[in-house]
């Protein structure tokens, strides 16, 4: 009888188990939304998987090396990449609608690029400053 108890315990726990991953749908997935140029640098599938890998050697090859490749720079994934928030204003990193904050909230993985690169296109007549993210105009003028 002690034997039976058991089978039939173990039977309704995998019973259980399994209808929730039966289910499939029990948490949500991010909303990703789509890039604004025709093609990535790689396929979607491969950025997914590889996309830090990439980032890191294109670092080391500007930083480093003092090459900087035409065409995969942050600065173009972030604009082709950017949100448009209420205002229609591309939003910043802070808000977790951003395209790359919608990945990695989902994953828990902290983004730290944001520290000292921008999180949203900038305008052409802006450059930035490290490391604070402040913005000098052509002008001199300091914003924010």
């Amino acid at each position: 009888m002690a034997k039976l108890s058991a089978v039939l315990v173990l039977f309704l726990a995998m019973t259980f188990v399994s209808l929730g991953t039966m289910a499939g749908d029990g948490v949500p997935k991010p909303d990703i939304p789509r890039g604004k140029g025709d093609r990535c640098v790689r396929d979607v599938d491969f950025m997914r998987k590889n996309h830090m890998d990439l980032l890191l050697h294109e670092r080391d090859l500007t930083v480093h090396n003092g090459i900087r490749p035409a065409g995969e720079a942050l600065t173009n994934c972030i604009a082709c990449h950017s949100v448009k928030g209420a205002n229609a204003e591309p939003i910043t990193a802070k808000d977790p609608k951003h395209f790359c904050r919608e990945c990695h909230d989902y994953a828990a993985v902290t983004i730290d690029c944001f520290e000292c690169h921008a999180s949203r296109p900038q305008a052409a007549n802006k450059l930035t400053l490290f490391p604070i993210g402040e913005r000098v105009t052509l002008s001199g003028r300091v914003t924010k």
